[in-house]
């Protein structure tokens, strides 16, 4: 409801009435039944298939979280589609990628609030770690960032020019090997997103609070069973609500925090 707080807060207050909130959704039967079939079939096998068309039946799931069999078919699906997904990008980018390491996904619009130089920011962040202390023990990770720019978008081609600088430079790194990849994903749509979203271990949703309406791209990573890490923005906020703060990660500044932090005034560098 940030748009009616501050956009048209003159017209809210004159006639609120006409002001309703309707949160974006995703459809399941594309997102899970069509994309990722073996978790779908997995799931259908427990709680049957009533879930297709209510998602409120996957609350049955909670019961099955004890049951080994279960999880370990769980983690088996997971472990096929980032195989599957690392063969296709070791043969689409001709970067050989670890299977096993965390698959760290931003795919949305190329924009500023969206934060995909945020993202960056963290990239460089750990490459400077690796560099710094070649012999810790670091959990290898894959970070993939996909998504179109406006035509006229000058800062958001400048952003994917740095992903993919800052990718070139990682992937070639021999002191950082596999323990950590870059990969910006081309021309991504409907079909490279049924692709890769089952094979993701953490979905970034890290916009600005109080600039995202909604997004779907959280949703549909969350029904393929990734992590989310996000700020509490558009439908992220809903989604905690869901699942409860032990199920998300939550970090950065609320929206009363940034209209504060605009206010007093801030510089970058200051912060970075």
């Amino acid at each position: 409801m940030c748009a009616i707080s501050n956009r048209f807060k003159s017209f809210y207050e004159l006639t609120p009435e006409k002001f309703q909130n309707k949160t974006n959704g995703i459809t399941p039967r594309r997102w899970l039944v069509l994309s990722n079939q073996n978790l779908s079939n997995a799931i259908t096998e427990k709680i049957s298939e009533g879930w297709i068309t209510n998602l409120d039946e996957l609350k049955k799931l909670k019961d099955l979280i004890n049951n080994e069999a279960f999880v370990k078919n769980i983690q088996r699906v997971k472990q096929e589609n980032k195989e599957r997904l690392a063969d296709w990008l070791t043969k689409a980018y001709h970067i050989q990628i670890n299977p096993q390491s965390i698959f760290d996904m931003q795919v949305k619009r190329i924009h500023e609030y969206k934060r995909q130089l945020l993202n960056v920011l963290h990239i460089i962040t750990m490459y400077n770690r690796i560099i710094k202390n070649p012999n810790e023990n670091y959990v290898p990770r894959t970070v993939m960032i996909g998504g179109k720019a406006a035509p006229g978008y000058h800062m958001a081609k400048k952003i994917i020019k740095l992903v993919n600088s800052v990718g070139k430079i990682v992937n070639n790194d021999p002191v950082v090997s596999d323990r950590l990849k870059v990969i910006f994903l081309e021309n991504y749509r409907v079909t490279l997103a049924e692709q890769i979203i089952p094979a993701a271990d953490l979905s970034e949703q890290i916009s600005l609070a109080g600039m995202e309406a909604s997004g779907t791209s959280n949703m549909k990573f969350m029904l393929n069973g990734a992590l989310t890490i996000c700020t509490l923005d558009g439908a992220n906020v809903e989604m905690a609500e869901e699942v409860g703060n032990d199920n998300i990660f939550i970090f950065g500044m609320t929206v009363d925090d940034v209209e504060k932090r605009r206010r007093e005034g801030y510089h970058a560098r200051d912060i970075y």
